[in-house]
């Protein structure tokens, strides 16, 4: 059992740990951001503010960029995300990097982030072990509005048919790319009224590039009612088709979204009813993994202390390599810091998601992690506790 690590040697509470790639002074910078966006009603008035000050021409990008930037982003260019790529790798920890500039409706605009998107890959093959993934949006690629109408399987007309091949040709390109250089790339989940035509495009990838190896992942959001179900099936089409299915295990991401698009449509709610089915299909879901760890590749995407806890006594129990090739877990920069680095320091697979793009383009993004962060309950006050914790450990 090389490189196995007891359980009862890890500790997530280990803070000295955790934020040892931190000054003092960004250590101070830290709580005082979660403090603030702790606070709900800054949380939900802060993105109309910034978005009405942006338009007045008021200069607040210095500020954002000082602040929520800072924090959850690399920088605006790959190469200015080096450094965060460095700091990371130097404790252990891998970069997935990710082109977050979301909103676009011009093929311009599109040929553009394949072009980033072609770009990290470039990146990742310069330092393969410090960016084990990159990762990309299919709405990145291609109209919502015309991702909404494949799903909803109306007929396209002459020009949409075209705009989805040219698509379908940057997906191409981006997994080809990352097929020649061996450089693993994720498929990142959107709303369930699109995701049909996401795992369509996933699976054809998967069956086109993971013949030998893992290349391209797919996303299942567990907080969706049909996805333990859907990555069991996955498994079989990869079975039967002789590939290795890629997965990137999430709870999700758009619940708000989801519930009231659900109303208004007056469809069932694609959402689990509770917190608690979301965590048994997420568990279930890595138990999955596990069972077909050979042909299975997977990523416990999570800032779920139980859940990343489940994972390591199961990979013990199972008496499977802490570092498997085929297990990563995955934090989003900038947060649960103690789970990231303390799981790297007993030679798990870790890696952080490490946004990039111009401040103004990844606002969406940010007020995302803002809006997320308010939504777990007690996930504040644990960051808050834990960075307060180490503070007093430093005498600062």
């Amino acid at each position: 059992m090389e490189n196995q690590i007891p359980v009862s040697s890890l500790s997530f509470d280990n803070t000295e740990i955790a934020f040892k790639h931190l000054s003092n002074k960004e250590l101070k910078e830290s709580y005082w951001l979660f403090k603030i966006i702790s606070n709900r009603f800054l949380a939900k008035v802060g993105p109309v503010l910034t978005k009405t000050a942006l338009f007045l021409r008021m200069p607040v990008s210095g500020i954002i960029k000082a602040t929520l930037f800072k924090q959850f982003c690399g920088g605006e260019t790959i190469s200015g995300c080096t450094p965060v790529v460095l700091r990371l790798f130097a404790n252990k920890v891998g970069t997935i990097l990710d082109y977050s500039v979301e909103g676009a409706a011009e093929e311009s605009v599109f040929d553009q982030t394949a072009q980033h998107i072609l770009n990290s890959i470039d990146k990742a093959v310069e330092m393969p072990q410090a960016i084990p993934f990159c990762v990309f949006k299919v709405s990145g690629l291609a109209r919502f509005s015309l991702l909404e109408k494949i799903a909803s399987k109306e007929e396209l007309k002459h020009f949409e048919a075209v705009e989805w091949q040219k698509a379908l040709n940057r997906i191409e390109l981006i997994c080809k790319k990352a097929s020649d250089f061996y450089q693993p790339v994720m498929i990142d989940a959107e709303e369930s009224w699109i995701q049909d035509v996401i795992d369509d495009v996933a699976i054809a990838m998967m069956q086109k590039y993971n013949k030998d190896r893992p290349i391209v992942f797919n996303t299942y959001q567990l907080y969706r009612n049909d996805k333990l179900t859907s990555l069991i099936a996955d498994f079989t089409i990869a079975e039967t088709g002789q590939f290795v299915l890629g997965a990137k295990l999430v709870r999700g991401a758009y619940m708000e979204k989801e519930r009231i698009r659900a109303v208004e449509k007056g469809y069932p709610s694609p959402i689990h009813l509770d917190k608690e089915a979301t965590d048994r299909d997420f568990d279930a879901s890595v138990s999955f993994c596990l069972d077909h760890i050979t042909h299975i590749a997977f990523a416990a995407a999570t800032h779920n202390q139980h859940s990343c806890e489940i994972l390591v006594a199961e990979i013990e129990q199972r008496k499977i390599k802490s570092n498997h090739p085929h297990i990563y877990f995955a934090q989003l920069l900038g947060m649960s810091d103690n789970i990231s680095f303390n799981l790297s320091v007993n030679n798990f697979n870790v890696v952080k998601y490490v946004p990039y793009g111009p401040v103004k383009s990844v606002l969406p993004y940010l007020f995302r992690r803002a809006e997320e962060n308010t939504s777990i309950a007690g996930q504040m006050s644990r960051e808050l506790n834990l960075i307060n914790r180490e503070l007093k450990r430093r005498g600062v």
